[in-house]
Order: structure tokens, then C-alpha cells, then sequence
């Protein structure tokens, strides 16, 4: 996924918030539930509308630990610690890469676990689009049929990994100085693991969800031809019907080791290429001419960096802006107190728009990503081709967009949008659920703020939010910005961000699943 790579690009806002104590935020529900007719969510039974309160106080359980005492000290809970790390040390072990790895090996190893664990063969199944890109889905049954399920959702996939950058072999978990190390343990096999772990706890401590409770594991988030959720959402659309869904987007912030936020993605940006061509006649070099179509090509490059898009704040990056100054101070808090302003304060938009976290937020954003070019070291080049990425927000118009390269390029210059599979990927903004996912955060981390986001990468989530499905990228795991390694060499998370997670994750799924 995109978005916890994003972490390195807020290294450089997180550094001026405020580390001093704070109190937690709470969720304005006004706001959201104004936001919520957005929400495109699915049409439940008025009986199974989730009650906040009540989901949270089962869930939550008199006494429960914070984060202090959540980090490996009562017995039951090592149990199930020692089996999460277990799996994840055998997912981090199997190769799911797109190249050479198999995902349908990842699936078929734990569906094993379930039906060892007893769960009946019609409720785990692996289905495969092609041999090596099978996807899990195991259905744990809820007691009230007519309620809409709760979807777990992780991908098995990771990223290619090249071994002899790493210290130790990336496709061989570690646990190191209270690291957890190996190709996947932060994106996703972290999440993937921890609710495989919940999951197989739930049945053993016999506990009956009211809805049911659905794990898909799949494949080809991090490229390929074969996205799991996608071609399940084709083929198999049953299988992800869901009230709502857990899944990867959102994880807590940790800045020089103290928790800062836990971030809940509630939309994210669409994804946009085009193609920039311009073409001359060429010509041996040793008869050099002014329109050398490089030097066009450059000029092309410094247009596209003058082309701002207009702020616009949607219902999910006002409230993260606004939650934002609970933790923030000076400058940045007084530039974010005049965003706010209506309308914003032009010299506080431009200071935030020098932090990239903080500019992706509030606006689409286009950048040159690649450039190709030239036959021959002793020609003139012919042909030059540039490449523009676009994050779009999640209510911007794909045309209107390309209407604004257009017209800063030169006469002559072709643009053309490439193909994609981004959809128009939807917020997800229902206040009961935001608020479960509140309270039960600050049974883990009283002081910690949490903070609804805009992810500014792209996940699976799209696919379904498109469906009408809301999503929430959440996980409880703590990511160290300044030591974020998700899809880098010596991939690694803290081991105690991993235990809290799982316990996290844990209470949420119980309390979701009322």
C-alpha cells in the first residue's frame, strides 16, 4: 500500500507538533453526522444499527489494560501474542511477491489453521483467479442473519524485496531489540496476522458475534494483474457484502517514541497518470538547434510546477485539520486556525503547502515522475515522453484535471490520460462507528488523540467504497516516522506496537461485530 510509505513524507510536519501531554479528542459528531448522507453506506435492518456505547462496554471489559499493561503481562493474552508472532512469522516466510512468490501458498497455510481450529469447511475457502494468486475468505457466523457482516480485510501480497540490500533475508521473520523484522511486517502481514490471530481467539473462547464476522486475505494489492478484492467484487460479490469494513490505511503515529495520533482513514486520493509527448524532427547532434525538444521538455517540467490546485477541504481533511490543533502549536497551529478561516488566509495556505503531508490534504496534487527520451547519444532526440502522477481528491473530476495540464502545456504538446483502475473511491464517515472506534482506542491509549485522514496513497478500500461499502483504514499499530520502512530494506516494526495492535484490534472486532 501507499499510504504508510506516506509516513516519511509527514516526518517533516510531525516534527514541529507539540509533545507535551494532551487530552483526547473528541469525535464532533455533528460534523460527521452531517458528512454521513455521503457515506454511501449499505442499507441495514434498523435492528442492527450499531449502538456505540453499548458495542464499546462489550467489548471493553471492566479493568481492561492500557497500553502499559496491554505489552505481554497477562497470561491469557500471551497466548494469543505468542501465536500472532507465529504467524506472522510464517506469512513473513512465504514469498507472495508478484514475481516469484505465491499468495495462493500464504492462503491455503492458513486456512489449514482454521479448520484445524474447527471451523467448518463450507466457511473457509480459497478462491484463485489464477495459480498463484489465491485469496482467503473465512466467514465466522454471527447469530442474527439479517445483520449486515463485518469484514476483516488484509492483503497477502508484499512488495519485491532485493535480498542483498537487506541485512538478513527478508523472507525469514526476526524479532531482534524488540523489532520485528521481515518483508511484510508492516504492510500487510502485520494486519493479516493479527486478525487470523483474533479470529481463531474468538472461536476458542466460544464467543457468538451478533453479525457475521468475515476474514478476506488477498492478493495483488501491491501490483499485478489479479487484485484480489476487485476480482472478488466481480465474481464473487457475495463474499464481501458487509456493513463495514476493518482494513489498512490508518495506523498510529509515534514521533521521537511518544504516541502522537492514531489515524483513521476515512477516504483517500484516486489515482491518475498522463502522458506528456513532445515531438520535434531530430538531426545529428553535431548540428544542434533551439528546439532540441529536451529543452522543450524542460520547459514543460517547470509549467507543471507552477500548477497549483485550488484548497478544498472535504468533510474528512476539515476534521483532521481541526483536530489538528489539539496537538500543534505556534506557527503551524495559528496556519491551521486561518485554513479554517472562511476563507482561508492565503500566506497560511502557502506555509502549509511547504509540508507535503499537510498539501496533499488540502488539495490534488500532480508531479513528474518519469521522463524517457532520445535513440541514439550522437542525435537529436525525436521524441521525449514525461510522465505525471495525479492524486486526485476524492471529489475531483478526472477532466477538469487534465483541462488544467492542458492548459499550462505548450501548442503541440500531446496529453493523454493512461489507462487505470482507480475509481472514485467515496468517504466513509458514520458516526456510530467512528465513535466505536474512539472509545475503544482510548481503552488502549487514554491520551491519544484520534484523528480521521484522507489517505493520500491508494488501497484496496477504493474497491469497495465505490460498492457503497464504508472502509476505515485503522490498525492500532504505532508506525515511527522517523524510522518508517514499509516497502524498504529491513522492513521492520516495533514489536510492542504489534502486541498493542493486536489487542486493539481485538476489542474493535468484538465491538464492530454487535
Amino acid at each position: 500500500m501507499d499510504t504508510l510509505t506516506a509516513c516519511k513524507e509527514r516526518n517533516s510536519h510531525r516534527a514541529r507538533l507539540r509533545r507535551g501531554p494532551r487530552r483526547a479528542v473528541t469525535l464532533v459528531l455533528a460534523l460527521l453526522l452531517s458528512a454521513a448522507a455521503s457515506s454511501g453506506a449499505v442499507a441495514q435492518d434498523a435492528r442492527c444499527l450499531l449502538d456505540a456505547d453499548d458495542a464499546a462496554r462489550k467489548a471493553i471489559p471492566p479493568g481492561a489494560a492500557e497500553a502499559e499493561g496491554v505489552h505481554g503481562t497477562v497470561a491469557a493474552r500471551d497466548e494469543w501474542t505468542r501465536l500472532a508472532r507465529e504467524i506472522l512469522a510464517e506469512l513473513v516466510g512465504i514469498n507472495t511477491t508478484h514475481s516469484t512468490g505465491s499468495n495462493t501458498r500464504a492462503a491455503e497455510a492458513i486456512a489449514g489453521r482454521f479448520l484445524d481450529a474447527g471451523f467448518p469447511a463450507t466457511e473457509v475457502e480459497v478462491l484463485a483467479p489464477a495459480p498463484r494468486k489465491g485469496n482467503l475468505v473465512v466467514r465466522y457466523r454471527g447469530t442474527e442473519q439479517e445483520c449486515e457482516p463485518l469484514l476483516l480485510l488484509a492483503h497477502l501480497d508484499v512488495v519485491e524485496a532485493d535480498a542483498a540490500a537487506w541485512d538478513r533475508d527478508p523472507f525469514s521473520f526476526s524479532d531482534e531489540d524488540g523489532y520485528l523484522y521481515g518483508r511484510g511486517v508492516s504492510d500487510d502481514k502485520d494486519e493479516a496476522a493479527i486478525h487470523i490471530t483474533n479470529l481463531l481467539r474468538l472461536h476458542a473462547e466460544g464467543y457468538r458475534p451478533r453479525r457475521d464476522i468475515v476474514l478476506a486475505l488477498t492478493s495483488d494489492e501491491e501490483g499485478g494483474s489479479h487484485n484480489g478484492v476487485e476480482w472478488l467484487l466481480a465474481e464473487h460479490p457475495e463474499k464481501l457484502r458487509a456493513a463495514y469494513v476493518v482494513s489498512e490505511g490508518g495506523a498510529g503515529v509515534l514521533v521521537g517514541g511518544e504516541r502522537l495520533a492514531h489515524e483513521v482513514q476515512a477516504t483517500e486520493k484516486l489515482y491518475q497518470s498522463f502522458e506528456l509527448t513532445v515531438s520535434g524532427p531530430g538531426g545529428h547532434s553535431s548540428m544542434p538547434s533551439s528546439d532540441n525538444v529536451l529543452y522543450l521538455a524542460g520547459e514543460m517540467l517547470l509549467a507543471l510546477r507552477n500548477v497549483v490546485f485550488p484548497v478544498e477541504l472535504n468533510a474528512v481533511t476539515r476534521s483532521f485539520f481541526e483536530r489538528s490543533l489539539a496537538i500543534t502549536d505556534g506557527e503551524l497551529r495559528a496556519a491551521i486556525e486561518e485554513l479554517l478561516a472562511e476563507p482561508p488566509e492565503p500566506a497560511s495556505v502557502a506555509f502549509l503547502s511547504g509540508i507535503p503531508f499537510y498539501n496533499a490534504s488540502m488539495r490534488t496534487t500532480c508531479a513528474p515522475t518519469m521522463i524517457a527520451g532520445g535513440h541514439a547519444e550522437n542525435a537529436l532526440p525525436q521524441r521525449v515522453v514525461l510522465t505525471v502522477n495525479c492524486r486526485l481528491l476524492p471529489t475531483e473530476d478526472r477532466d477538469s484535471v487534465r483541462a488544467r495540464l492542458s492548459a499550462a502545456l505548450a501548442d503541440g504538446v500531446a496529453l493523454e490520460a493512461l489507462p487505470h483502475k482507480s475509481v472514485q473511491p467515496g468517504i466513509s464517515l458514520q458516526p456510530e462507528v467512528l465513535a466505536v472506534i474512539e472509545q475503544v482506542s482510548r481503552s488502549v491509549w487514554p491520551d491519544v488523540p484520534t484523528m480521521p485522514i484522507m489517505g493520500p496513497g491508494g488501497t484496496d478500500g477504493r474497491f469497495l467504497r465505490e460498492r457503497g461499502i464504508p472502509v476505515y483504514g485503522v490498525n492500532g499499530i504505532f508506525i515511527d516516522v522517523e524510522d518508517d520502512r514499509g516497502h524498504a530494506k529491513n522492513e521492520r516494526i516495533r514489536a510492542r506496537s504489534f502486541d498493542e495492535g493486536l489487542e486493539f484490534l481485538y476489542r474493535l472486532t468484538r465491538a464492530l461485530a454487535e
